[in-house]
């Protein structure tokens, strides 16, 4: 009897935006996060897309992917309040508290974030952490503020490098730059997220502490681990 191989990340990926489905609420408009795990998410989405009333999206991207595969998206300020958002991950802790931003589109994300009564993070088991940090931690901010900022990272002990894309700072989608910032260990993320939020030129910080997830859906080699904070 030969053993089966262990599911590859993509196919990890597939199965959690599958899985996703379960929490859609038909008839409702739902919110959709940025990323590769997230595209696994749309793609499973399409299937169902008559039962749902539209989406609305944290990220060009996603925008495009989605009313590719027909699926209405709405502007977040033509919604009063979403009953779920899907998104990935950088890293979640056993709090439900992420690291997210990887995809340049943590701002965005975090505004529909904000909508939904319940956020299901969609990620593969890498991606979970005793505490926040080993992955950089995205910031936008605005570009005459980048200096500043990663000054006052230095002083908490943290090295802040401006994101680059073909050798040019990324411009993210509000038109902003990104620093990602290692050497950080995220002990008390709800803290350091309002204390960072306060420092003037930072548009968003990638701690989604405040608006942490309420569900995991964690691809592991065992299949699709359910986690709820």
């Amino acid at each position: 009897m030969t053993t089966p191989s262990p599911l590859t990340q993509d196919e990890l990926k597939t199965l959690v935006g599958q899985a996703a489905l379960r929490y859609i609420v038909p008839g409702d408009i739902v919110g959709v996060g940025t990323g590769s795990t997230v595209n696994k998410f749309i793609d499973a989405l399409a299937g169902i897309k008559d039962q749902i009333r539209a989406a609305v999206s944290s990220s060009v991207a996603s925008t495009q992917r989605l009313q590719a595969l027909g699926i209405t998206v709405l502007d977040a300020n033509e919604v009063e309040q979403l009953s779920v958002y899907v998104d990935g991950a950088d890293e979640i802790d056993g709090s439900g508290h992420m690291v997210k931003g990887g995809g340049a589109a943590l701002t965005r994300e975090k505004i529909v974030a904000s909508l939904a009564q319940r956020f299901v993070c969609i990620a593969d088991e890498s991606k979970r952490v005793a505490t926040l940090g080993r992955f950089p931690l995205p910031v936008e901010v605005i570009p005459m503020a980048a200096q500043h900022i990663a000054r006052r990272f230095a002083a908490l002990g943290g090295q802040a490098t401006l994101r680059l894309q073909d050798g040019q700072p990324l411009v993210t989608d509000n038109g902003q730059h990104i620093l990602d910032v290692t050497g950080l260990t995220i002990t008390d993320p709800l803290a350091l997220e309002s204390a960072i939020n306060q420092w003037p030129g930072v548009v968003t910080v990638g701690i989604f502490a405040h608006q942490k997830a309420t569900v995991c859906l964690l691809g592991t080699a065992h299949g699709v681990e359910t986690l709820t904070y």
